[in-house]
Parts: structure tokens; sequence; C-alpha cells
């Protein structure tokens, strides 16, 4: 029942944005009673910080293993957030629940779960071999071209796409010059 709530609430955020998102409207959607919604999400809050966990959870399980080879996990977050080629007709990311927005509209408690995972994830690339300043410049890369589609900020297409694409993935390779960890201590990110 939770999983049918939850995506229930997914489509009407593709829909309508965390505006849609009210308990009655969730109810309908999901084919459920209010009163059975509110068994197993008490609020509107509960019911965003339940889909923001998910969709981290979703997201942290196609990334390697902390043993992965160097810059595995900032490929990983590269492939996980944008596609190889540029969609035929996609002019943004609207289809996707916009986590990091969510996270934030649901209030400072839903947006601290995802803090707490982005501070692990980012632990997780400054650990997994590559220059602390690369991983985190591939990580701010691919969040900001993800949020460009998701949005619809002149978001690169066809080659450019393909191109960008290309000098991210030299980076997580260590093909750019930017070899492994330049000091092997500094894991300061805070």
């Amino acid at each position: 029942m939770r999983d049918q709530l939850l995506d229930a609430v997914e489509r009407l955020l593709v829909r309508g944005g965390v505006d849609a998102v009210r308990l009655d409207a969730v109810a309908v959607e999901a084919g459920v009673s209010k009163g059975g919604l509110l068994h197993h999400f008490p609020s509107k809050r509960a019911l965003v910080q339940g889909v923001v966990e998910r969709l981290a959870d979703r997201f942290e399980a196609v990334l390697p293993a902390p043993d992965a080879p160097a810059g595995a996990f900032a490929l990983a977050w590269l492939d996980a957030s944008i596609p190889a080629e540029s969609p035929a007709g996609d002019t943004s990311g609207a289809d996707q629940v916009p986590v990091a927005l969510l996270a934030a509209a649901g209030g400072p408690e839903v947006l601290d779960v995802l803090r707490e995972r982005y501070d692990r994830w980012q632990r997780r690339l400054v650990d997994n071999g590559l220059d602390p300043a690369v991983a985190t410049l591939v990580r701010f890369a691919v969040d900001g071209w993800w949020t460009s589609r998701l949005l619809g900020l002149a978001t690169p297409h066809d080659d450019l796409h393909r191109r960008l694409r290309a000098l991210i993935v030299e980076l997580t390779r260590g093909e750019s010059g930017f070899a492994r960890r330049a000091d092997p201590g500094n894991r300061d990110f805070t």
C-alpha cells in the first residue's frame, strides 16, 4: 500500500508539481480512502519525505559499491542522471520527479533527508580514487545539467549533449590530465 501511495504522489508531482500533492488528491489517484492514506502517511510532509527517500534509494541502488575502480562512482552518477544521447523531443526533464526541489518544498526536515544522502554520496565520490576536486566538479556538472534538463533551461542537445557528456566521462576516467587523488588526506567538502 505504501508503494501504491508513493506511486500516486510521483504521478501527481510529474503532472502538477508540489502544489498538486494534496491528501485528498493522493487518495483519489491511488484509489484508496483518505483514512487508508492517513494510516500510512499522516501528513503531506510525511508523503513528500517518503517520495524523497524512495527516489534517493532508487538512485543509490544504481551506484557502485565502495570498492569500485577509481572514478566508477562519478561515472555512475553521470549515467544515472544524464542519458548517453539527448532523447528525441526532450526539452526538459519534465517526466522526472524533481527530488531536490521536492525536498526543499517539503520543509527543513525533508531537505535534511536529502542533505544526509548527499553528504554520504560526496564522501563516496571523494573516496573513489579521483582527485576530490575532480570528483566534486563531476557531481556539480551532472547536478547542474540535470537541473537544467528538469527546468528546460537551455539544455544541450544532439552533438553538444554528446560532447559535454564525453568531457565528463574523460574526467571520471582520469583522461583529462587529472589522474588520481592529489592529496589522499584531503576529504574536506563541508
